[in-house]
């Protein structure tokens, strides 16, 4: 048995000189040559540092058990998983009669193993019960198989420009940091045919905010550094944003404050008190709004898509709390030309003189006072005046006109908006969908 052991403990001698064995390789050792009195040893010619052959075509297996969590801040995500890799190791056998053996997961130590990198990895940790969950695997058609359940962090860039409509992708590649595509290939393998993970797998994840998909790639990818292309497999993981909830706590509350300060136009002018507080607290609330909306949401370089519609709403709503201004001061403009037309007439009465049906503006216009009456460029602006003027008392008539018109111009503009909004914003959120974005 000793005469077996001595090449497999030749392997890990540094330097190639003499061996002292200690106590827990000895231990390793006899698991691996204890197997049902079957004595097994590596060549004597073998190499862990030189590739099974050219072009080894390398599987990799991946089954999502959960997802974490998305951290939006740090751009990362969390993943348990269980990846299977798996090789062609054409000088290894297994005894015969056996259709595979489980070799201790130290025994990786000893063998040539691919140089998986993953490229927007940032950690990885094994899971871990009463032992680590790894396994390695020696098949009879001499395939190795390296199984092993994980919790992985993943750096994936996102952009929030159309947050809440935003759909992150996100492109993870398998490859090797050393090996180029005439040593080594990397190839998707869903389920491996020798006793892969049983069940059905998930290939999309429901979270409170997002719902995750991974796609695999079977399209070969290269990654070009260091001295040549690099075959890559690649993982796509797209996270689409829960639209619901953002509906009901942001959309649908804007969008009542923006119709509830119509109700303003159907109030009396000279209600301020009841007019203004109505425009003023929604206005307010709006504000507060934006701000709640704006902290508790992703950094973006540029107005998120919520940000512009609460914006938007905002506006409407100063829109409907100017237009009352104007209604404010068309009403004390009417009255003041109501009150100095009365004292025209009862001067003429005074005087004797017939008063006329109607009035001239241009001899009783506070506006058109103000302006002196000689030169050809006087008479643009008493005219320029004159409509203003005009303009104003239909702002200030009793009957409310201006009222009347706004409230048939505000949903209409309203209505345009939603429509141009949504439209816009729905497009670049399905071209967003389409498109790929590499770590």
């Amino acid at each position: 048995m000793w005469q077996l052991l001595m090449p497999l403990l030749a392997l890990v001698a540094p330097g190639g000189g003499s061996f002292s064995p200690n106590r827990e390789l000895l231990e390793c050792a006899s698991q691996i040559l204890y197997m049902d009195q079957y004595a097994y040893q590596l060549p004597t010619n073998y190499s862990r540092n030189i590739p099974p052959g050219k072009n080894t075509t390398v599987y990799i297996g991946i089954n999502v058990n959960r997802v974490s969590g998305v951290d939006e801040n740090r751009e990362e995500i969390t993943l348990d998983v269980f990846l299977q890799v798996s090789w062609e190791e054409i000088r290894l056998n297994v005894p015969p009669g056996r259709p595979f053996i489980d070799l201790p997961w130290e025994f990786r130590q000893l063998i040539w193993t691919p140089d998986l990198y993953i490229w927007q990895l940032q950690t990885m940790r094994i899971l871990s019960v009463l032992q680590e969950m790894a396994s390695l695997r020696l098949y009879a058609n001499r395939t190795v198989s390296v199984s092993i359940g994980a919790t992985i962090t993943i750096k994936c860039e996102m952009d929030f420009v159309l947050y809440p409509l935003d759909v992150q992708n996100c492109a993870i590649d398998f490859s090797s940091y050393k090996y180029t595509t005439e040593d080594v290939r990397f190839e998707w393998r869903e389920v491996a045919p020798w006793f892969g993970i049983a069940g059905e797998q998930r290939h999309e994840f429901r979270l409170p905010k997002y719902v995750v998909t991974f796609v695999t790639d079977k399209s070969n990818h290269i990654r070009n550094f260091g001295e040549g292309e690099h075959s890559a497999a690649r993982l796509q993981i797209k996270l689409s944003r829960e639209l619901r909830g953002y509906l009901l706590e942001s959309y649908l509350p804007s969008s009542l404050f923006v119709i509830i300060s119509w109700g303003s136009f159907c109030v009396i002018p000279e209600i301020v008190p009841g007019r203004m507080v109505l425009l003023v607290t929604t206005l307010l609330s709006l504000v507060t709004m934006f701000d709640t909306v704006s902290t508790n949401s992703p950094d973006a370089l540029e107005l998120k898509c919520i940000e512009v519609w609460l914006i938007s709403c905002t506006l409407f709503v100063f829109l409907a709390l100017l237009e009352y201004f104007v209604v404010l001061f068309g009403i004390r403009y009417d009255k003041s030309w109501s009150r100095r037309r009365q004292d025209l007439r009862r001067a003429a009465s005074a005087a004797q003189l017939a008063p006329p049906l109607h009035m001239n503006h241009s001899q009783d216009s506070p506006i058109l006072e103000a302006i002196p009456q000689s030169g050809s460029a006087n008479g643009v602006w008493a005219r320029i005046c004159t409509s203003a003027e005009k303009g104003v008392m239909f702002c200030g008539a009793q009957h409310g006109a201006l009222d009347r018109y706004a409230l048939i111009v505000f949903p209409l503009c309203f209505i345009l908006f939603t429509v141009i909004y949504w439209t816009t914003y729905l497009s670049e959120a399905h071209r967003a969908m389409h498109s790929t974005r590499y770590g």
